[in-house]
């Protein structure tokens, strides 16, 4: 669209500082320049929109996406789903994430080798729309831990939705096999979930694998993360410098401390929208609300509460991702998980807001770059209609983002009336 001058807006600059009246120019796919008040950024030759008083902040990541997980009622059923169809349904799911604000995502494990890599490849070369993408691996898995569903007459890799590995050289083997795919990060099951034969508390994982793990990956520069619910498995991520955790519902006060003291080295994506919604709203898939898992899920959503209001007060990262794609947690909803740290955690819409923003462009590796509003930072944007940080809410309701920018580029237009939209001269 050439140069695009946003005018008469609330800007959020994802500063922690309170919104002001101002207008923001972009030039390319970088903001040029931000002005407070209003004519303070001179925009002869650009495409202006007047935001009518309107939220511009900056688009948000997502800590915690699968985009491959396809809305099944089960863990085995995500693989299920042949290779062809998956990689369209993928495609599908990642133009549903920008609609609904996301501009960067960090997958966190694939359904199949390759689909994360292909989803983020096709998005880079302009094929499908989505967002900013960091390509996980499979969920590497032990034997008979999570990841691994195959009944025991199988063999370990032919319907798993997680790659098997026993023992340090079948690990090597595995990460540099994902890392020869393209992948920007490798995933480990450090612990188990409580719908498996691995349980939630559980730590199935030797050492000496997933050492092997992080010295193979980190001498190729890729990151690692790990799902870790127990808390030795967040031990071993603080332990081995595994750099996003995901869950860490069960951590003693101990391990708080130790992530405490490392919290500039991690991130946190709880991933409540998965806990919430198992525990309430998974009865038409089996685990009713009275029933043994329902009744667990509703314990550990209660201890993960409680554990990240306390790494909250400790200023540990905790950042919004809520593991969705399952049934009972379609994508699309993911802005619900804003709600959750507000209402349950105990976050203020302005450390939510910020998650999604300023510590989203750091657990993408950009923190130069993204989840400001500011001069010489990738124009990803958000025109909200109405006001965030009095309503967190209202970040759920795609129709109230007016206008979402990727890369200086808008994938939804805003309104061209002439209140909206006007060719300065």
């Amino acid at each position: 669209m050439g140069n695009v001058l946003f005018t008469n807006v609330r800007v959020f600059d994802g500063s922690g500082e309170h919104p002001f009246t101002g207008e923001v120019l972009v030039q390319g796919n970088r903001i040029r320049q931000v002005g407070r008040g209003s004519r303070s950024v001179p925009g002869a030759g650009a495409t202006v929109i007047d935001g009518a008083g309107c939220t511009l902040m900056p688009g948000m990541t997502e800590a915690h996406t699968h985009l491959s997980w396809n809305n099944a009622g089960s863990l085995d059923a995500i693989f299920r789903m042949p290779p062809e169809e998956h990689a369209v349904f993928a495609c599908t799911v990642a133009k549903t994430y920008l609609d609904h604000g996301w501009t960067s995502c960090v997958g966190a494990a694939a359904a199949k080798p390759r689909l994360d890599v292909v989803v983020r490849d096709a998005i880079e070369k302009g094929w499908v729309p989505g967002p900013r993408y960091l390509a996980n691996s499979q969920e590497i898995a032990t034997l008979g831990g999570l990841g691994d569903t195959n009944p025991p007459h199988v063999d370990a890799q032919a319907m798993s939705f997680g790659w098997v590995v026993t023992g340090p050289e079948e690990m090597r083997k595995a990460v540099r096999m994902f890392i020869k795919y393209g992948v920007d990060l490798i995933k480990l099951n450090l612990s188990g979930e409580e719908m498996t034969d691995t349980k939630a508390e559980e730590s199935p994982m030797d050492e000496v694998e997933i050492e092997m793990a992080v010295r193979e990956a980190k001498r190729r520069g890729k990151r690692v993360c790990a799902h870790a619910r127990s808390d030795l498995s967040v031990r071993q991520c603080i332990k081995y410098g595994i750099e996003i955790i995901y869950h860490a519902s069960y951590c003693n006060e101990e391990t708080l401390d130790m992530l405490e003291a490392a919290k500039d080295r991690h991130f946190v994506a709880p991933g409540l929208g998965w806990l919430v919604n198992t525990a309430r709203n998974a009865g038409p898939w089996g685990i009713t609300a009275n029933s043994p898992l329902g009744i667990y899920y509703a314990r550990e959503l209660e201890v993960a509460v409680e554990t990240m209001r306390k790494m909250v007060k400790r200023g540990i990262r905790v950042l919004p991702g809520g593991d969705y794609g399952f049934a009972w947690t379609p994508h699309g909803q993911n802005a619900k998980d804003l709600e959750y740290l507000v209402e349950m955690v105990g976050m203020s819409p302005m450390e939510a807001l910020l998650a999604a923003t300023k510590h989203g462009g750091e657990i993408m590796g950009r923190p130069n770059e993204l989840g400001h509003v500011k001069a010489g930072y990738l124009a990803d944007l958000l025109l909200v209609d109405g006001d965030p940080l009095a309503n967190i809410r209202i970040l759920q309701d795609k129709n109230r983002l007016l206008a979402i920018m990727k890369d200086g580029s808008f994938h939804k237009v805003p309104d061209a009336t002439p209140q909206r939209q006007r060719i300065a001269v």
